[in-house]
């Protein structure tokens, strides 16, 4: 078991308490101490969906205040508000080149003659919310020399506050060599003492060692896994493959981001940015429109506000897919949603149609007779008893939503991967030991009542065995809690020693099922947390 996410958790509690003390409404400076306040704005709890301006407009002169506001009655008049869209943002160039006499950025009058404010309060009228950009670096990213919010962190932030933002999009760009953590941690505390809840979106395009994900928990909502994307599928495939070995790293408030999403703009075929919606989807990443709806057709439209897709990425467990199998550019997604769906993206990264193929048990979602597969896309369904296959076209995907239609028979025994589990804040699904079944194993996190827990189906009720597959490579004990429905069946069950994290073995007990859907949850009872979990094996009565 990773002491990191223990570590993580005794770095968030020391920050906590530490800020209640040190925030001010002064300007914060780099050298404000390395415990700083943790990022708990409950924001953010799925991903955020919304415009940004960049892809359509640059820095070119149409970018203004009619465009942004055009935008905003678009999600309205068009459908978008209704799917989940709410964040109109405002990316580089909004501002003049210098600060004023107070040391406060200006808009530019030309592109916003009526000031920010006005633009905020007109997007707010609609329901929607803003987003506005700088950089963690004297300059913003654009060649002209916009400044950015290195050394102004409170006074931007302030600034941003009083204007009614609710979204930051902070850069990489001019930023001196200054530590990222220091430069963005002191930003997102900057955001905290404003009081305003604003959206913290940290544009570092995992540059830094160490990598963004590993530390952006509580430091941000959502950061760049990826340089920019462009419109052509080689860019937009070449960021789905950078972000979606991170999954490990998502969750409701913190998202990786693989930057926004191209469709519309004409680079790429319809199927093409249908596979981009899919991807973006699945991996749980933000849904940022990058596309100029005052021009784009209603395919587009249909892409965009496809709400079966939209409902995989908003998903309230918030759980980013994981690689089921990936082998010679045949692809398959998996992803765990709230009411115990997959979300199954087979997706064809060559150029020739090819028959990609899955089955529940490699998705871990034993435990039914019957599945039923809605295609997202086509809205088409049907019934399998465990395959999942389609014909895919080149450069496309086939999204599924799985459900169980039918439960396990009696006397069989079904495994529940720990992929399919449901962990405590701050659990992971690992693969760095070897040896473990299916595509991962549960690394909860090492503190008493970190927990794993499975849903299982039943046909019948009575006693069934419960195995655990697990690795213990300390000398000491794991012992744990087991509950099933709630109702804690077997007390202080010790998970030994294994000899090494890669050596594995099983625990059984016996606890009785009700028919139909039963929960399974194992509870550490010791600071050491729980065992690696690899499998529940479940062999009903």
């Amino acid at each position: 078991m990773s002491a990191s996410p223990l570590l993580r958790k005794l770095a968030s509690a020391a920050a906590a308490v530490l800020a209640l003390s040190a925030v001010s409404s002064a300007t914060v400076q780099l050298s404000a101490p390395e415990e700083a306040l943790a990022l708990e704005n409950g924001l953010a709890r799925t991903p955020p969906m919304g415009f940004n301006n960049w892809n359509t407009t640059g820095c070119r002169a149409e970018f203004n205040e009619a465009m942004v506001k055009g935008i905003a009655d678009i999600f309205v008049n068009k459908g978008l508000k209704d799917v989940g869209y709410q964040y109109v943002n405002l990316d580089d160039c909004w501002a003049l080149p210098t600060r004023n006499s107070k040391g406060d950025l200006q808009p530019d009058p030309k592109r916003f003659p009526n000031g920010i404010k006005a633009v905020a309060d007109y997007i707010h009228s609609k329901g929607l919310k803003i987003g506005i950009y700088t950089s963690a670096g004297t300059k913003t990213c654009n060649t002209a020399g916009f400044p950015g919010g290195l050394n102004h962190e409170q006074q931007d932030a302030n600034l941003f506050a009083s204007w009614g933002i609710d979204y930051l999009k902070y850069d990489n760009c001019n930023n001196q060599g200054v530590d990222a953590q220091k430069r963005y941690k002191a930003m997102r505390d900057a955001l905290k003492a404003t009081g305003r809840p604003i959206v913290y979106s940290i544009c570092e395009w995992g540059k830094s060692d160490p990598k963004i994900w590993t530390w952006g928990e509580p430091v941000g909502n959502l950061w760049r896994t990826t340089g920019d994307i462009s419109d052509n599928w080689s860019s937009m495939i070449s960021k789905a493959k950078a972000n979606r070995v991170l999954s490990q790293y998502a969750g409701p408030g913190h998202w990786n981001d693989p930057d926004m999403l191209e469709v519309g703009n004409g680079g790429m075929t319809p199927t093409e940015y249908r596979t981009h919606f899919s991807l973006w989807a699945v991996m749980a990443a933000p849904l940022l429109i990058g596309s100029d709806l005052r021009k784009v057709n209603d395919d587009t439209f249909k892409i965009l506000e496809n709400k079966d897709v939209i409902d995989v990425d908003q998903d309230k467990l918030g759980k980013q897919a994981t690689i089921t199998s990936n082998s010679g550019g045949l692809v398959v997604y998996n992803k765990v949603l709230a009411n115990g769906d997959h979300a199954v993206a087979l997706s064809n990264e060559n150029t020739a149609t090819a028959t990609i193929s899955t089955t529940a048990a490699a998705i871990g979602m034993g435990g039914a007779t019957s599945y039923t597969l809605k295609d997202l896309w086509t809205k088409s369904t049907k019934t399998t008893s465990g395959a999942i296959s389609a014909s895919v076209p080149g450069h496309g995907t086939v999204l599924f939503r799985v459900s169980k239609s039918g439960t396990t028979p009696p006397g069989d025994t079904v495994r529940y991967e720990a992929e399919s589990a449901t962990l405590s804040a701050g659990g992971t699904i690992d693969s760095n030991h070897v040896g473990f079944s299916g595509t991962g194993f549960a690394n909860a996190t090492n503190a008493a009542g970190s927990y794993v827990e499975w849903t299982v189906n039943a046909a019948a009720a009575g006693q069934a065995t419960l195995e655990f597959g697990y690795a213990n490579g300390t000398t000491a004990a794991r012992p744990v809690d087991i509950a099933v429905n709630g109702t804690v069946v077997a007390s202080g069950v010790t998970f030994p020693g294994t000899g090494a994290w890669t050596t594995w073995s099983a625990v059984s007990r016996t606890a009785n099922l009700v028919a139909g859907s039963n929960t399974i949850r194992v509870t550490a009872t010791t600071a050491d947390g729980p065992a690696n979990l690899d499998y529940l094996d479940v062999t009903l009565p």
